[in-house]
């Protein structure tokens, strides 16, 4: 079979922004491809569940800019498919909703290239959807009617002739019609559309920073001016947007409107970056650090070959869980090999990944750190003479245990896992972004991530009018480590775990600095 026989396109709608939205064959193919062309419009994070080694083609457009023309795109994923390559053809919203893909399908079928089409939430779905408007409704409107503001995105001519959808007393999405409101509205007013009908724009819809306004079909052009509103943005005109039960949910969640700087290496950011997004943040991923596997292979060898006769493993972090165990599942594909041995973890978050292998955890202190987990192993547990595995990265500290050996009297082997290294953010584009609009909040989560922190202030200069950032703490040791540096600490979660630091930066965002 030769390479063009193989060849096939997949035109697969990347949805309004939020990516709980995406489908799961989306996001499949997504994985799977070899070659991915993607637009303005798609989330850039959808990037990030691609293979290390496919192409990432950018063809985006956007209003007023030089744009790459549709032949140029089309010429693009016909010498992609016909090297033979896996085709992922990535839209915002869906392909075939003022998104060209009727073009792009036509343009495949004359050159024989096989494709397959995967649908997306439209852009109007998830706007109205996420400001809590009901597109129809019987009281009201039984019809919605999908419009667009630009038929032809290279050229500034409109066509279409409003005056015709101004009485057929249905909701009226508008697309790409920021650029053209004046006359939109004043050929709606035209033919017949009262002035008192209620009109919303919104902006960057489903995502943390969507933002709208309210407004009514007279007054829409005047408030549209007054307000930060621009494209891209959906237009949406009808009695449904002053729907009496209508709910703001998606505006309404705590953290909405706030920007919070994750600082966790790329590998343990995720759980908390979901976890503020969950609240309505718009998060920056700032991997201050970064963790590489790195051990001795013969020590490795070694203490895989004794696992059956430590009676205690401790584990320091949750990086250190997750490497152990890829390397003793690669070595042993059954679980048991570990044997009767019991599990110490030094906080919530490193049990959490220990549990994750269905095992269960024997001791977890009351506090996040290495001395109030040595402190409960020799009071609570006596491990004198008892052989123990301690599993770490370079930066931990020695003291756990020396504190084991000498005070414990515990006979203890320790396995390096991986190292942490200072990561340079000169020319990552989050640091540009957190520069020029600063954050709400800096949630640190490590020593090691205020110390690149401290190392790297001239590649985290902020902007004149960029927002100011409170400073927090996960616990004591990184409270330790910013105060050390004559940093101010504005606040500190009340347990060294995830969910309690997203709970403190709600209240503290929410209350304290309101009250300033």
């Amino acid at each position: 079979m030769d390479k063009k026989s193989k060849a096939i396109v997949y035109l697969v709608g990347a949805g309004p922004g939020d990516l709980g939205l995406l489908t799961v064959r989306a996001r499949e193919l997504i994985s799977e491809a070899d070659a991915i062309v993607y637009d303005k419009l798609a989330n850039p994070a959808l990037l990030e569940w691609s293979r290390p080694d496919a192409k990432k083609i950018y063809v985006g457009k956007s209003a007023g800019q030089h744009s790459i023309p549709q032949s140029e795109i089309q010429a693009i994923l016909l010498k992609e498919a016909e090297a033979g390559l896996k085709v992922v053809r990535l839209k915002g919203g869906d392909p075939f909703i003022f998104g060209r893909g009727g073009e792009e399908i036509e343009f495949l079928h004359q050159k024989g290239i096989s494709f397959e089409i995967v649908p997306g939430v439209t852009a109007a779905l998830g706007a109205a959807a996420y400001a809590g408007i009901p597109l129809s409704h019987r009281a009201f409107s039984s019809a919605i009617t999908f419009l667009t503001g630009h038929e032809d995105p290279d050229k500034q001519a409109l066509q279409l002739d409003f005056r015709e959808h101004a009485r057929n007393g249905s909701t009226l999405c508008i697309y790409m019609g920021v650029g053209q409101l004046p006359r939109i509205v004043s050929e709606l007013l035209e033919g017949g559309l009262d002035e008192s009908t209620p009109a919303t724009i919104i902006q960057w819809a489903t995502l943390p920073q969507q933002a709208s306004f309210n407004s009514t079909l007279g007054k829409l052009v005047e408030d549209h001016q007054a307000s930060e509103v621009s494209a891209p943005a959906i237009i949406i005109i009808g009695q449904a947007v002053s729907y009496p039960a209508r709910n703001n949910w998606f505006a309404a969640r705590p953290l909405f409107g706030k920007r919070i700087v994750v600082t966790r290496a790329r590998e343990q950011a995720g759980r908390l970056t979901q976890l503020l997004i969950a609240q309505g943040a718009e998060v920056i991923e700032l991997p201050f650090i970064k963790v590489e596997t790195k051990f001795d292979p013969q020590t490795l060898t070694e203490v895989f070959a004794e696992l059956a006769v430590y009676e205690w493993i401790v584990f320091t972090s949750a990086n250190g869980v997750r490497i152990f165990f890829e390397l003793l599942l690669k070595a042993y594909p059954d679980i048991r090999c570990l044997g009767p041995m019991r599990i110490a973890a030094v906080g919530r978050a490193t049990a959490e990944a220990i549990e994750a292998y269905n095992l269960k955890v024997d001791l977890i202190p009351n506090k996040a750190n290495g001395d109030a987990l040595v402190d409960d192993l020799i009071e609570n547990e006596g491990v004198e003479s008892v052989k123990m595995l301690v599993v770490t990265g370079n930066l931990n500290r020695k003291t756990l245990s020396t504190r084991l050996e000498n005070e414990g009297r515990a006979i203890v082997d320790t396995l390096q896992l991986y190292a942490t290294h200072r990561t340079d953010l000169s020319d990552n584009p989050q640091a540009k972004r957190y520069r020029e609009q600063g954050a709400d909040a800096i949630l640190f989560t490590s020593a090691s991530t205020v110390q690149s922190f401290i190392e790297q202030k001239h590649a985290l200069k902020l902007e004149p009018d960029a927002r100011q950032p409170a400073l927090a703490s996960i616990g004591p040791m990184t409270t330790a480590a910013l105060k050390k540096n004559n940093l101010t600490v504005d606040f500190e979660a009340a347990k060294s775990n995830l969910e309690h630091y997203v709970v403190e930066t709600i209240s503290y965002l929410n209350h304290h600095k309101n009250n300033q």
